[in-house]
């Protein structure tokens, strides 16, 4: 990675005053070099007020975009403002920003295209709810069985991209709504190359996940399993075009 690299580090946040300032300290610490640009997406607390007061780039939307699409917007920032890597990066306290420099450097040893920081690469302290942990396991046999190719974590979050993938990110239409194992095999399938770093990462330590209880991972995870079969049948169907 070149020293004039430009990095971005987008944070997608909905209500998360109680955890964005730890998060802020850490990357201010740990991830100097690097941009910050938190997408405050339309939080009912004092999440932007406290962006703001340390002086940090804030994006608030007119309505909930909810995650996914709050994570585009970044991308989208990042593209129309010549970033060469963006970290995705939760605001919820879970990922530790100092973990990212493996993910940086793992993109300059190999290539990749993407990064994913596994929780699972090592054992580790991380605590995965129920339901997360059979998705996580399901899904990881899903990619390789479709892309011959073993993702231990491919619900992770913790991502860093390359400009070939925010320029691609950046004009995705039909952005998923959870960009998880579905954008995994989707990207490994077109000819990117994702690679694998093992990372810690803490427990929410305030505050409600996106998946928890117990109708929402399992609404999750179906809808999960529709993208995937949707995502091999398109990409199948592409090949055979190419071919033809």
């Amino acid at each position: 990675m070149k020293e004039d690299s430009k990095v971005l580090v987008v944070i997608p946040a909905y209500n998360e005053a109680q955890n964005i300032q730890k998060v802020i300290d850490e990357l201010k610490r740990d991830l100097s070099y690097a941009d910050v640009l938190v997408i405050n997406d339309c939080s009912k607390d004092n999440t932007k007020e406290i962006v703001e007061k340390n002086g940090l780039k804030c994006i608030t939307t007119v309505f909930n975009f909810r995650y996914a699409k709050a994570v585009q917007t970044g991308i989208k920032y990042a593209q129309k403002n010549g970033y060469d890597y963006v970290i995705q990066l939760d605001g919820d306290g879970q990922h530790i920003p100092k973990e990212a420099d493996k993910l940086l450097k793992k993109m300059k040893k190999t290539g990749a295209d993407i990064v994913i920081g596994s929780r699972f690469l090592e054992k580790g302290n991380y605590k995965s709810p129920f339901f997360r942990k059979i998705g996580k396991d399901f899904f990881s046999f899903l990619v390789r069985v479709a892309c011959k190719q073993k993702i231990t974590d491919p619900l992770s979050g913790f991502q860093v991209l390359n400009r070939r993938v925010i320029e691609k990110y950046s004009k995705m239409g039909e952005y998923p709504e959870f960009p998880d194992a579905n954008l995994v095999i989707d990207m490994i399938m077109q000819g990117y190359k994702i690679e694998e770093e093992s990372i810690k990462m803490r427990n929410r330590e305030f505050g409600e996940s996106m998946h928890g209880g117990i109708i929402k991972p399992i609404k999750y995870m179906i809808l999960m399993f529709y993208n995937v079969l949707v995502i091999m049948l398109n990409n199948i169907g592409r090949r055979r075009r190419n071919k033809s």
